[in-house]
């Protein structure tokens, strides 16, 4: 499977390095597949009822160039062609572009659907925006709870979408929140979502800006989940696999090496 690297959305917090939003695009013999879809078109044109006050902490670039559809077609594609999207978990900067695909089946983990759309909590409730999912997309509802991954206990290859593709719960950062691995052939690619923020959580060297450290915190779902998860992928890196790349959501540098590896 060819995978893509696309920033669907450059934020600016204040106080914090450049963020991006990291979003894979697959093509496989099924359709094209997207893992979160940024931030997307209708976003930009209504930022107030579907981003809501969280704009004014990310600043998000909001250029239609960065939108998941917009590169898509870029690429010589219809937004037809993705057949799936494939979410880690429902904050705003990472289904916001889900309604530029409305015939696409939406992959999540059956924790995250209830977390954020079928019986929220009263946080839940104030953190995800329903007007980001209006349109009505198709739920597709996943349980990881029986196979291993690399040491996970939990996860689930999405072989109704393509051989390869795999859901691992992670959750902490949200209710349901799931990593997604990718078998490329010569590598697999391990999206962490936001399961961490700066690579300095993998490799125990990169100082960390402390506006990350407190963000990751105030956000967190459960915050004893967060650091075990920190935990668990920084001793994966540990094991230095060439044949496993790990990124996440937001990391520009991380981003930006897994492209060159393309």
């Amino acid at each position: 499977m060819k995978v893509h690297h696309l920033n669907c959305g450059t934020m600016r917090p204040p106080g914090s390095p450049r963020l991006v939003c990291h979003v894979l695009l697959i093509e496989t013999a099924n359709g094209l597949v997207l893992v979160d879809s940024g931030f997307g078109l209708d976003d930009i044109a209504d930022p107030g009822r579907r981003v809501g006050p969280t704009r004014h902490v990310v600043r998000p670039l909001f250029a239609p160039g960065e939108t998941a559809v917009r590169q898509v077609e870029g690429l010589g594609f219809r937004r037809d062609d993705v057949r799936h999207v494939v979410l880690t978990h429902f904050d705003v900067d990472h289904v916001g572009g889900l309604s530029d695909f409305p015939g696409a089946d939406v992959h999540l983990t059956a924790d995250e659907a209830r977390g954020a759309v079928h019986a929220p909590s009263r946080r839940e409730r104030i953190r995800f925006r329903r007007s980001q999912w209006a349109h009505g997309p198709k739920l597709v509802e996943h349980r990881p709870d029986g196979d291993r991954w690399r040491g996970f206990a939990a996860a689930r290859e999405l072989d109704m979408i393509a051989p390869g593709i795999v859901l691992i719960a992670l959750p902490g950062h949200t209710r349901g929140h799931a990593a997604v691995a990718v078998d490329t052939g010569p590598r697999r690619l391990l999206h962490a979502g936001d399961a961490f923020y700066h690579r300095g959580t993998l490799d125990g060297r990169s100082a960390i800006p402390a506006s990350l450290r407190r963000a990751e915190a105030v956000v967190a779902h459960d915050g004893k989940q967060v650091r075990d998860n920190h935990a668990r992928l920084a001793e994966l890196y540990r094991r230095a696999d060439p044949g496993l790349i790990i990124v996440n959501s937001h990391d520009p540098d991380l981003y930006e090496k897994a492209r060159a590896s393309a």
